[in-house]
C-alpha cells in the first residue's frame, strides 16, 4: 500500500470508528487498546506487562522514558544512535535521515533536555490522517501551508501532496528573511508558535506584510487568553490551537474554539494537583504509537479542565494549558515556609493591572527575587509590579524583590514561557 493510500485508509478508519460508536470513547479505547497490545510484544520493557491489566503498566516520567529508550522501542534502536542522527539533522538542517526506515525526531523542549521520538511510515500516515481530520480539514482545493518550527521532520513533510503544499520555516533563520519568504508564499494556512505569530502580527501592523491566511493555528507554546484575543484582533480570524508534543498529537480545537483531548486516539488519565480538581497533569497512552510505545507517560504540563464546552465532542475539554510544572513559582513567606504560586495567578495579576499590557515576562531568579519585563511605558511595569506584590501580600509573601527587565525573557528558537522559574535550587 502506498503512503497516500495509507493516509486515506487511516482517515476513513478514524471517521468510521467515530460514526460507529457515536463518540463512545471508552468503547473505541477498549478496541484500540486490545489491538495495540498485540503490536508491542517486541518491546522488551513492556513484554512482562502485556498479560496484565492496564493499571499494572508503570507510570513513566520523561527521565524514566529516556533512560529505558533502548528497551521500550520495538525496533531495537539505541538511544545513542538515534541522538546522533537527530543531532546531525539539527546541525545540517537536513531533517530527512532516519534509522531502519524509522523517522527520528529531536526536541530540547522547554526544559532544555533532549527528547527523542521515533515514528514508522504507518505511524506517520496515521498522524497525517488525524491532522487532516482534526486540524487542516479535507479539501480538493490546493492549499499552501506555512509551518514555523525550530526543527523540521519527515513526520511534518508527510503532509505534502498535490493538494497540500507544505513549506517549512526555520525559526533559527532571521525573522526578516522568514517574513519575506512568507510574503512570497502568502499561505492559505499559517502554523506557528505564539511568539512567532506575535512577530508576524507586528509585521502586518508596522512592516507592510500583506498576507491573509484562511486558517491560523497556534502550536508548541502556551497560548494565553490575552495573546489569543490580540492575535484574533490583528488577523481578524479565529486562532485555532494544536496541542502536540513528542509523545503524540494530544488535542485540537473544537467548533466552539476550545481544545479537546483526542481521546479516541489516546487514553488520558488525570493527576489532579489542587483541591478543586481543576488543575491536573495528564498521563497519556497513545493507542497508535507502536514503534516507540507511549504508555502511561506523565507530562509535566499543568492543564486546566473545562467542564462547560457546548460542542458535541465527548472528550475532555481544556480551559487552558497553564504551563509546565517547572514554571510554578516557589517563594518563602514571612514564616520561612514555601508558598506555591501557579503561573496563572501571576499572569492574571500582570495583564489585569492595565489593559495596555500585552507583552511581558516574569522569571524567578532567586529564592525571593523576580525579573519582570513589561513592554511600553514604565508606568505599565509599575502597575504590574504593584499588582504582583498585592497578590503575594495575600499569600504572606512580603520580602520579595522585583527587578525591572529591559527586554522579554525569551531566546529565539526556544518556546516562549511568559511565567517561569529558573531558580535552580527550587525543589
Amino acid at each position: 500500500m502506498t503512503f497516500k493510500l495509507k493516509i486515506i485508509y487511516n482517515l476513513l478508519e478514524i471517521k468510521f470508528l467515530k460514526f460507529l460508536f457515536k463518540n463512545n470513547i471508552s468503547k473505541i479505547q477498549k478496541i484500540k487498546w486490545n489491538y495495540f497490545l498485540k503490536k508491542i510484544n517486541q518491546s522488551p520493557f513492556y513484554q512482562s506487562f502485556i498479560g496484565g491489566s492496564f493499571r499494572n503498566f508503570p507510570v513513566l516520567e520523561k527521565k524514566d522514558f529516556l533512560n529505558n529508550f533502548d528497551l521500550i522501542n520495538t525496533k531495537s534502536i539505541k538511544y545513542s544512535d538515534a541522538v546522533k542522527v537527530a543531532l546531525k539533522a539539527e546541525n545540517t538542517r537536513d531533517f530527512k535521515p532516519s534509522i531502519k526506515g524509522i523517522t527520528v525526531g529531536l526536541s530540547t523542549g522547554t526544559s532544555g533536555n533532549k527528547s527523542v521520538f521515533l515514528a514508522s511510515e504507518n505511524e506517520r500516515a496515521y498522524w497525517v490522517a488525524a491532522v487532516i481530520d482534526r486540524v487542516i480539514g479535507w479539501s480538493f482545493k490546493k492549499r499552501k501551508i506555512a509551518f514555523f518550527l525550530r526543527a523540521n521532520s519527515n513526520l511534518y513533510e508527510s503532509v505534502n501532496s498535490k493538494l497540500i503544499d507544505f513549506n517549512f520555516f526555520d525559526l533559527l533563520i532571521p525573522n526578516e528573511i522568514n517574513l519575506k519568504k512568507l510574503q512570497a508564499l502568502n499561505p492559505t494556512i499559517l502554523v506557528a508558535q505564539t511568539s512567532m505569530l506575535l512577530v508576524i502580527a507586528d509585521a502586518l501592523i508596522n512592516k507592510g506584510l500583506k498576507i491573509n491566511p484562511e486558517k491560523i493555528i497556534s502550536i508548541a507554546e502556551v497560548l494565553s487568553k490575552e495573546d489569543k484575543h490580540y492575535l484574533e484582533k490583528i488577523f481578524s480570524k479565529k486562532i485555532h490551537q494544536v496541542y502536540q508534543c513528542n509523545e503524540g498529537f494530544l488535542a485540537h480545537t473544537c467548533e466552539k474554539g476550545n481544545l479537546h483531548f483526542n481521546e479516541d486516539l489516546l487514553i488520558i488519565e488525570k493527576e489532579y494537583i489542587d483541591k478543586e480538581k481543576k488543575r491536573f497533569f495528564p498521563i497519556i497512552t497513545d493507542l497508535n504509537r507502536t514503534t516507540q510505545p507511549v504508555i502511561r507517560y506523565k507530562l509535566d504540563d499543568i492543564i486546566h479542565e473545562k467542564l462547560d464546552c457546548q460542542c458535541q465532542l465527548k472528550s475532555t475539554a481544556i480551559e487552558m494549558i497553564e504551563g509546565r510544572k517547572d514554571d510554578v513559582l516557589k517563594l518563602l513567606n514571612i514564616n520561612g515556609e514555601e508558598v506555591i504560586v501557579f503561573p496563572d495567578f501571576m499572569r492574571r495579576a500582570i495583564v489585569f493591572s492595565d489593559d495596555n499590557i500585552v507583552n511581558y515576562s516574569l522569571t524567578q531568579v532567586n529564592e525571593n527575587e523576580l525579573n519582570l519585563f513589561v513592554a511600553g511605558e514604565i508606568q505599565y511595569f509599575e502597575k504590574a509590579k504593584n499588582s504582583i506584590l498585592e497578590i503575594l501580600k495575600k499569600l504572606k509573601v512580603s520580602n520579595i524583590i522585583i527587578n525591572y527587565n529591559k527586554k522579554l525573557d525569551h531566546k529565539k528558537g526556544t518556546k516562549l514561557r511568559r511565567i517561569k522559574n529558573e531558580f535552580k535550587n527550587s525543589n
